[in-house]
């Protein structure tokens, strides 16, 4: 019996988690039009990878993720991933010199 009520609250609790997921590839198509509106602004390709507020934005997440209680060893990995693939975009996409 429990196992069959353990299949059933995986199952809800993946819904739930998929429900998120649809949440969360919303806001990267957000991320990713504010994206190309950077790349419109930039001057040239050097522009694309800003170490400083890389930086800045790996340490306001970290103090984020601790004050929200998340495990920053988490979103940190996340972010890192994110900027490199936006880093890849944004150079595959960018048409000036």
């Amino acid at each position: 019996m429990s196992l069959i009520i353990n299949k059933k609250n995986l199952k809800i609790l993946r819904n739930k988690i998929d429900k998120v997921d649809n949440k969360l590839l919303s806001l990267i198509r957000t991320r990713t039009q504010l994206v190309n509106k950077v790349i419109k602004v930039k001057k040239f390709k050097k522009q694309i990878i800003d170490k400083k507020r890389i930086n800045k934005i790996l340490n306001n997440i970290r103090k984020l993720s601790i004050k929200k209680g998340i495990d920053p060893t988490i979103t940190k990995r996340i972010w890192i991933n994110m900027i490199k693939a936006y880093i890849n975009y944004e150079s595959k996409n960018f048409k000036k010199k």
